[in-house]
């Protein structure tokens, strides 16, 4: 789970980053070319960002290609370039990296994981006696981590914003559809939440409780 993945396949074979782009960019067209009166701006979110040269290497790939696309189709389409912070490293060094990127996406699945230094492969072996001892309240996959997790998101935006005064900040995974989780995003001033689409109704409701709560 935390191995060659992500950005650092793109790094290894750039050729990914320039097929999954192109197939972003031309979808996009595609879209937009039937649905004149839509305003289309795709998003390219750039996984598993740990560094900062990272991030500038794939996207170096990927704006030569989508610019590259755009120009032979002969349009005009805007498109963004982001990342998903899901590294304690990235959280740690948001201001850097929101030089390069135009969102940052929370990952919290693997943002817990690499935090807590556990895999989600085997934790659900040991984690029921974390619980019945009292060490931990909840599943940190289902429930977020305000306390560890959460304190290096807040970190993060902060940091990011700081860099960045626009940056548009989500979160991706199961936590996007959990009430307390979607409080505490809400707290710390991410823009939305993205989960599963059972829990959309959920996550609905919780994000208008929340924005009632903490205006």
């Amino acid at each position: 789970m935390m191995g060659h993945r992500g950005c650092r396949l793109a790094v290894t074979y750039p050729e990914i980053a320039v097929m999954q782009t192109k197939a972003v960019i031309k979808a996009a067209i595609n879209v937009q070319k039937r649905h004149s009166d839509w305003n289309v701006v795709p998003e390219i979110m750039i996984p598993l960002v740990g560094e900062i040269k990272e991030l500038a290497f794939v996207k170096k790939v990927v704006v030569e290609t989508a610019d590259a696309v755009i120009k032979e189709a002969g349009v005009a389409l805007k498109y963004k370039v982001g990342t998903m912070i899901e590294i304690p490293r990235a959280c740690l060094t948001a201001d850097e990296i929101a030089n390069e990127a135009e969102f940052f996406c929370f990952g919290t699945n693997d943002l817990t994981q690499m935090t807590f230094g556990f895999s989600r492969d085997d934790a659900g072996k040991f984690l029921p006696s974390y619980y019945e001892s009292k060490i931990y309240e909840s599943d940190p996959f289902a429930k977020l981590d305000t306390t560890g997790v959460g304190k290096l998101m807040d970190m993060s935006v902060k940091l990011g914003r700081s860099s960045r005064s626009d940056l548009h900040v989500g979160i991706c995974g199961e936590h996007g559809g959990d009430p307390s989780s979607i409080e505490f995003c809400h707290k710390i001033g991410l823009d939305y939440v993205s989960c599963s689409p059972f829990r959309v109704p959920i996550a609905r409701l919780a994000a208008a409780q929340a924005a009632i709560r903490n205006k």
